[in-house]
């Protein structure tokens, strides 16, 4: 057999031509908690680990650059593109702004992308964390920094065996400050998006930002630190509950990492020149392994620690291109179809079945439900509150009078004039602070303006109104005319 990869070594074998990685045998131990193997995964060339790089490079893009984006909303409102405004209790996603009241919507994103995960996981199983998921990007970029600092497999596990010397010191050094300073910037950038960036920065720099910018980034700092760096696939396995909840979500149709046993058994070391009959394509190379950031086997079928990045397939793939035999020996396929393989016949791959019609189809209608919502956002919001105590005050000349709480909230970026009117019959309008009845109230733009009003009604008409009567309390823009009203009571004394 001809050398599949400097990684392989000879093992201890009566075969004297197999070769095969080394994988560490699992030890044995009565301790109800196991302590951690470090896995140090091989670097493997193919289409599958160019697309995670694909996906690390425009999610670690768009993550570090998007605060850094502008988008003009005029001269009152920040210029930041994503901008998570708590200080102002807002949420500006590029033309889109979200008040505090509206945060229904952030609830509406959080329910489509959990839909959108359930579809994808439907279809092609956990592709969400195998690829584009911040633990898997961040780890990935951790391993390709401790790659730089130790080398490959083979010198990080001669690393980690070698007693402690000056060059084990530093490059151990080189990557744990790296992994710090990756750290740094990720907690470093997403204090951006609470704070206009470019600002913000100046600030840090200067040490003259509020202290809870620091603690944040510290806290994000170690945990980045620790989650991407030093725990890495012990977050997937025992810290995320999404694995224990993806069973839920596949059913036979579902394209999921998969070995073909039916083709690869019986396995065994090969040499070149042997005949392939009467044997498995899986030469036992163990090459599926080591390039496995979870140090799992996918021959032994599906375990809850696959992530489903098919590392292991570019692996396998390079394997079966070197000795001579079809490749896919693991791929993305169906348990349907590797059931309909072992018996010489094809199973075609159904994307569209009742699961995935579901998902798509409450995606669909959450989708709607907020575009429509969107469409008919209001330009001015109004907010009553009554008084509690007392309920009502008898006046002198016998008039009654509720007090109420009034918030008015001005959605435009200029100033608004508005006039409130009541559905009592004579009623008098008067809020604290304006002189005269029924004053204009001016709201600055983009702002919201809290006012005491009392609506006070002549003895005569109160006389005729029970003790809770419904009131309509209205706010009329006096420029455009465009008027906003709630619901709410007056009161006055039993009948």
């Amino acid at each position: 057999m001809t050398d599949i990869s400097t990684s392989i070594t000879p093992a201890a074998s009566p075969n004297p031509g197999r070769k095969r990685a080394e994988v560490s045998p699992p030890t044995q131990s009565t301790s109800m908690y196991k302590a951690r193997d470090p896995i140090f995964p091989k670097l493997v060339h193919g289409k599958f680990r160019r697309i995670k790089w694909i996906f690390m490079a425009v999610s670690l893009g768009i993550y570090y650059l998007l605060p850094w984006l502008r988008w003009d909303r005029g001269p009152t409102l920040p210029d930041q593109a994503v901008l998570l405004d708590f200080a102002h209790q807002r949420l500006y996603l590029f033309g889109l702004e979200i008040w505090a009241q509206e945060f229904y919507y952030v609830t509406g994103l959080l329910i489509i992308s959990a839909l959108l995960l359930f579809l994808v996981t439907a279809l092609a199983g956990r592709v969400w964390c195998g690829y584009a998921c911040p633990q898997t990007v961040w780890t990935d970029l951790m391993i390709a920094v401790e790659r730089i600092w130790q080398g490959d497999r083979n010198a990080r596990l001669k690393l980690a065996k070698a007693p402690w010397s000056l060059d084990k010191t530093w490059r151990l050094a080189g990557t744990h400050v790296s992994w710090l300073l990756i750290g740094l910037a990720t907690g470093g950038a997403l204090v951006f998006y609470f704070a206009d960036a470019p600002t913000l920065f100046m600030e840090l720099v200067n040490f003259e930002a509020p202290a809870v910018a620091y603690v944040f980034i510290g806290i994000f700092t170690a945990t980045t630190y620790v989650l991407g760096g030093l725990s890495r696939e012990q977050v997937c396995t025992y810290m995320c509950p999404w694995p224990r909840i993806q069973g839920a979500m596949f059913d036979a149709d579902s394209l999921l990492i998969t070995y073909r046993g039916y083709r690869g058994e019986p396995r065994g070391p090969h040499k070149k020149g042997d005949t392939w009959e009467g044997r498995g394509d899986c030469i036992d190379c163990n090459q599926c392994v080591v390039v496995c950031p979870a140090g799992i086997d996918i021959r032994n079928g599906a375990q809850l620690e696959c992530i489903q990045c098919a590392l292991c397939i570019d692996a396998c793939d390079e394997v079966m291109t070197k000795v001579g035999r079809p490749t896919k020996l693991i791929a993305y396929d169906t348990y349907r179809n590797l059931e309909a393989e072992a018996h010489g016949e094809r199973a075609r791959i159904r994307l569209i079945r009742p699961r995935t019609i579901l998902y798509a189809g409450l995606t669909a209608l959450v989708g709607g439900l907020m575009l429509f919502g969107l469409s008919q956002k209001s330009i001015f919001e109004m907010n009553v509150v009554p008084d509690r105590n007392p309920l009502f005050v008898q006046l002198s000349d016998g008039s009654i009078r509720n007090g109420y709480e009034i918030r008015l909230l001005n959605k435009r970026r200029e100033t608004r004039t508005f006039a409130l009117s009541v559905s009592l019959p004579e009623a008098k309008v008067n809020v604290v602070g304006i002189d005269g009845e029924n004053p204009p109230i001016t709201v600055a733009p983009d702002d919201v303006r809290s006012i005491k009003v009392y609506v006070s009604v002549p003895r005569e008409k109160a006389a005729t109104l029970t003790a809770t009567t419904p009131v309509t309390i209205a706010a009329r823009d006096k420029d455009d005319g465009t008027e906003t009203s709630r619901e709410t009571t007056f009161k006055g004394p039993e009948r």
